[in-house]
C-alpha cells in the first residue's frame, strides 16, 4: 500500500500491521502534506527504510516479521539514521528505556492524541533539519569521562561508551549548561525542539541513561542530579582541553 508523492514532500515511513490504524494515518498525514509508505511487517519495513530515503519512520512495537525493537536496532546498525517515531501499546519504563537504547528518537504510548503525534512529527522534523552546530575546538572531562566533541565520542575509564544521537544532544546541552538547574520545558525545547509542553516522560527516561551510563553511583548520583520540582542539573567540573 502506497502513497506515491513529489520529492519535494516530506516522506514519512509509516510500518503498523493494525489495518484501521494504518489507513487512519495515512489518511490523516497525507491530508497533512507528507508522502507516506507503509509497511505492515517488520521485514517488508526494513528493507523499504534501508533502500529508499524517507524524512521520518513511525514505528509500531508488535509487529509481524520483526519487531520493532530488532528493526530499530538494525537499522542504527546498518547506519540509517532517519528519525523514528515509536508507536507502541507499551507504557511500562522498561519498555520506553529499551525503545530509546536500541536508537528511537522518541515514543508515543498507544492510544495516542492526533494533535500530540503531528507535533512529534513536526519537532522531528525540524530537528533533523536544523544545521548542525560547528563542532568543539575541545574535549570536556568530568570524573572518569571524557566527551570528545569532534568524534562525538564518550569514554569512561578509556573505554568507549554507547551512546545515542540524542543522549550525546542531551550531555552536550548539560555540559553547555553545566551548574545550572534547567527544566523540563526547557529541555523540550531545546533539545527535542516542542514548540509547547507535551505530557512525555522521554526526559526522564534520557537523562536516567545518562546517569547509568556515566554517573560512578547511578543510585547516588554525583553529576546528573534531579531537582526536585524544578528540574535536572548537571554538576560536572568544568575541565575542557
Amino acid at each position: 500500500m502506497t502513497h506515491s508523492s513529489p520529492s519535494k514532500l516530506q516522506r514519512l515511513l509509516l510500518i503498523e500491521d493494525e489495518p484501521g490504524l494504518l489507513m487512519t494515518l495515512t489518511d490523516l498525514l497525507t491530508g497533512e502534506g507528507f508522502g507516506v509508505e507503509t509497511a505492515q511487517d517488520g521485514r517488508k519495513g526494513f528493507e523499504l527504510a534501508t533502500s529508499e530515503p524517507f524524512d521520518l519512520i513511525l514505528l509500531d512495537v508488535m509487529l509481524p516479521g520483526m519487531n520493532g525493537f530488532d528493526l530499530c536496532r538494525d537499522l542504527r546498525q546498518r547506519s540509517v539514521h532517519t528519525p523514528v517515531l515509536m508507536l507502541t501499546a507499551r507504557g511500562e519504563l522498561e519498555d520506553r528505556v529499551k525503545g530509546l537504547k536500541l536508537g528511537a528518537d522518541d515514543y508515543l504510548p498507544k492510544p495516542f492524541a492526533i494533535p500530540e503525534l503531528l507535533a512529534r512529527i513536526q519537532a522531528l522534523l525540524r530537528r533533523a533539519a536544523t544545521p548542525g552546530v560547528a563542532p568543539r575546538p575541545s574535549a570536556f572531562r568530568f570524573g572518569r569521562v571524557t566527551v570528545d566533541f569532534r568524534s562525538t565520542q564518550v569514554r569512561k575509564d578509556g573505554k568507549p561508551v554507547e551512546m545515542s544521537a540524542r543522549e550525546f544532544q542531551l550531555l552536550c546541552y548539560l555540559i553547555d549548561h553545566a551548574g545550572e538547574t534547567i527544566s523540563r520545558r526547557q529541555l523540550l525545547r531545546d533539545v527535542w525542539h516542542y514548540d509547547f509542553p507535551i505530557l512525555t516522560r522521554t526526559v526522564d527516561v534520557h537523562f536516567g541513561l545518562l546517569r547509568q551510563k556515566l554517573d560512578p553511583e547511578p543510585k547516588n548520583p554525583r553529576y546528573f542530579l534531579t531537582q526536585r520540582g524544578l528540574g535536572y542539573r548537571f554538576a560536572g567540573e568544568a575541565k575542557t582541553s
